[in-house]
C-alpha cells in the first residue's frame, strides 16, 4: 500500500531516460504564442493580461532598482503555477513535488539576492544581522540567530512548496481510493465522498496557484531586503 501510495512521486523514466525535463517543457506548449498582428488573438490577449497581472503583483514590494528582476520573478511565478495545476490532472507528473527541484530553484535565487546585497550594500547587508537598539550582551546571540534564519530561507522555500503539494496529492489519492472502496458498501456514502473529492480538488487548485505565488513573492521580498 505504501509503495503504491508514494509511487506517484517517483520521477518517470523511459528507456533509462528521465522525463523530468519533458514534464518541465511540455506545459509551456499550452500557452499561445504571439502572432505578427497588432491586436493578436483572444488567447494571446488573455496570456498578456495574465502576465501583466503577475508583473504588477511582483512589482508591488520592489523599488525602482528591483524592476529589472520583475520579468524573472513573473516568469518563475507563472512556471510554478502552471506545473502545480497541470500536476493535478490524471496521468501527469508534478516536478514541484520533488524537493531536489524546489531547492534547485530556491538556493540560486536566494543566493543571488544575498550576493547582490553584499556586493552593492555590504554595510546595510551586515546591519540586518543585528537589530537596532539591541543590548550589547545579546549582539553575538542575535548575529548567530539572524545568520541561521537567513541560511534557512532556501530550505524553508523548498520544503514549503514540496510539503503542501505532496500532502494535497496524498489526500486526493486516499479519498479517491475511498470512493472506489465505498461503492461496494454504499452508493450514498460513495457519492458523498466523491463530492468531498470534488471540493478537495478545487481547494488543491487554489493551493497550487497560491504556492506558486508565495514562492515568487518571498524571493521578491528577499531581494527587496538586499536592495
Amino acid at each position: 500500500m505504501m509503495v503504491s501510495l508514494f509511487s506517484q512521486f517517483d520521477s518517470p523514466w523511459l528507456l533509462n531516460i528521465p522525463l523530468v525535463l519533458l514534464a518541465l517543457i511540455m506545459p509551456w506548449k499550452l500557452f499561445v504564442s504571439f502572432g505578427p498582428s497588432w491586436a493578436g488573438t483572444r488567447s494571446s490577449r488573455l496570456v498578456y493580461a495574465v502576465m501583466e497581472t503577475l508583473m504588477s503583483q511582483v512589482m508591488q514590494p520592489l523599488n525602482k532598482l528591483g524592476f529589472r528582476w520583475v520579468v524573472l520573478f513573473s516568469s518563475l511565478m507563472l512556471m510554478l503555477m502552471t506545473l502545480n495545476v497541470i500536476g493535478l490532472f490524471p496521468y501527469t507528473f508534478t516536478p514541484t513535488t520533488q524537493l531536489s527541484m524546489n531547492l534547485g530553484l530556491a538556493v540560486p535565487l536566494w543566493l543571488g539576492t544575498v550576493v547582490y546585497g553584499f556586493r552593492n550594500h555590504p554595510v546595510i547587508a551586515l546591519a540586518h544581522l543585528c537589530p537596532e537598539g539591541a543590548p550589547n550582551l545579546l549582539v553575538p546571540v542575535l548575529v548567530v540567530v539572524e545568520t541561521l534564519s537567513i541560511l534557512m530561507r532556501p530550505l524553508a522555500l523548498g520544503l514549503r512548496l514540496t510539503a503542501n503539494l505532496t500532502a494535497g496529492h496524498l489526500l486526493m489519492h486516499l479519498i479517491s481510493s475511498a470512493v472506489l472502496g465505498l461503492m461496494e458498501l454504499s452508493v450514498v456514502l460513495s457519492g458523498i465522498t466523491l463530492l468531498l473529492l470534488v471540493f478537495l480538488t478545487m481547494l488543491e487548485i487554489a493551493v497550487a496557484l497560491i504556492q506558486g505565488y508565495v514562492f515568487a513573492i518571498l524571493v521578491t521580498l528577499y531581494l527587496d531586503e538586499n536592495l
